[in-house]
């Protein structure tokens, strides 16, 4: 386990393998969006948008960017450029089956929450498939009577968390992390996926372990 792990902004040449990891995350559901659309989210706010490497390999992602409170991204549409808005939409979030349960959801999320910075003031997400139990764990709370499109499957909900003002880091830095990685946070599409341990002084309040994905999110 001596590889090197790192978080990083997308390249274009990323595309391929994030449509991969989302197709295998999200198959046999109305959730996969495919490259087209994954990387038109990417382009509306790239400063919130990163890959995980471990060694060479992409084995995760997270793509994140301003929302109204809520609305949600249509799965079936290109998104269009980026709105104005003090609310950052966590939408999507997976890591690769064989690397889940290192803590590697947590990661990102911590990686997500320091980008932020002081630049937004809500977290946004929708909790697909019966997840809403494990984000309340991370400090995110059920917005009732706000209506999730169809596409994101029943049982979906809406939720948001607030975010303490921080520094903003940007799209340029890269976090390098030795494997394995350990945190106590975690947070989005957002699915299931087996422990991730951690000890870290994230601004993100520590919950139960897993690390599901979020839209959405698989981690």
């Amino acid at each position: 386990m001596g590889r090197d792990l790192r978080i990083r902004p997308i390249r274009d040449s990323d595309w391929p393998e994030i449509a991969a990891l989302e197709a295998v995350a999200y198959a046999g559901t109305s959730l996969a969006e495919g490259r087209a659309v994954l990387r038109s989210r990417g382009q509306a706010s790239p400063a919130t948008c990163f890959v995980l490497d471990v060694g060479e390999r992409v084995t995760g992602y997270v793509l994140a960017l301003p929302y109204p409170m809520f609305r949600s991204p249509d799965l079936a549409r290109a998104e269009q450029p980026a709105v104005h808005s003090r609310n950052l939409h966590l939408h999507d979030m997976v890591v690769a089956p064989d690397q889940r349960g290192r803590g590697l959801g947590s990661t990102l999320l911590h990686h997500l929450t320091r980008t932020a910075g002081s630049a937004y003031a809500h977290l946004s997400l929708i909790a697909v498939e019966g997840k809403a139990t494990f984000w309340a764990s991370r400090g995110f709370r059920v917005h009732e009577g706000i209506a999730v499109p169809p596409d994101y499957g029943d049982n979906a909900v809406y939720m948001s968390r607030a975010l303490p003002a921080g520094r903003s880091t940007g799209s340029r830095e890269v976090d390098v992390f030795p494997c394995p990685v350990s945190w106590t946070t975690s947070g989005a599409r957002s699915w299931p996926s087996p422990p991730c341990s951690a000890s870290s002084a994230s601004s993100t309040p520590p919950g139960p372990p897993g690390c599901p994905p979020s839209k959405r999110g698989w981690a």
